[in-house]
């Protein structure tokens, strides 16, 4: 069987991640979480002033992008891949409230993007990879063999989101949460440079009522399906 590209895209808290990993674990391909690598230039951004819920210094951070390097590491306990800013473990710092409410608007930036997707190219040009994101079927790999898309209610991925970080002993309150979902999907979907689209030959996938379980043997069975 040869092995293909798996593309991911959808709107923030759909559980792209955990359905990459499950993936990639199954069939031994690498994955890679393009959504911690925005994170991550936005949590260097953060420690340079140049990032904040009201304030962005777009030329500053595009003046310092030669100044970040992102790696990924896999981690035999946790079972996938941590991201490491320039040599610094940082997969639990990008993972907060406070770094979801700058991303979107860091992500934007044409440079940023630019840098990471030329990246991304390079990580998946021996195929054999599951990436997930926002522009992964439309940018990235416009010629993935399997392209998924993720969707699920508002409320639904606020109270998932929610719960996540609530066990993580974060302080944080639902309305904050379903606040920050409902305007990184405006900002997803309305920048000028790769907005997050349903590329025209994904299959779209609602799991607002799907157990992680059915949305994996669903997503695995489009996988043979493809090999």
């Amino acid at each position: 069987m040869k092995d293909i590209t798996i593309a991911i895209d959808g709107f923030s808290s759909t559980g792209k991640s955990t359905l990459a990993k499950q993936l990639a674990k199954q069939l031994g391909y690498v994955y890679v979480d393009t959504g911690a690598m925005y994170r991550a230039v936005t949590f260097f951004a953060m420690q340079k002033g140049f990032v904040s819920e009201n304030h962005l210094d777009k030329e500053l951070l595009i003046n310092e992008l030669n100044n970040v390097t992102l790696n990924f590491t896999f981690n035999k306990e946790l079972g996938f891949a941590e991201v490491y800013l320039n040599g610094t473990n940082v997969e639990n710092e990008i993972r907060n409230l406070e770094v979801s409410r700058c991303v979107s608007q860091v992500a934007e930036i044409s440079e940023v993007r630019s840098k990471l997707v030329e990246q991304q190219q390079e990580m998946g040009k021996n195929k054999a990879i599951v990436m997930d994101g926002r522009d992964i079927g439309t940018v990235v790999f416009p010629n993935a063999e399997l392209k998924i898309f993720m969707n699920s209610s508002a409320t639904t991925r606020a109270e998932r989101r929610f719960k996540e970080l609530s066990d993580k002993g974060q302080q944080v309150t639902y309305e904050e949460v379903l606040q920050n979902v409902q305007e990184r999907d405006y900002i997803d979907t309305h920048r000028e440079d790769s907005p997050l689209v349903k590329a025209t030959d994904a299959i779209e996938i609602d799991n607002s009522s799907l157990t992680k379980e059915e949305q994996f043997n669903l997503v695995l069975n489009l996988v043979k399906q493809k090999l």
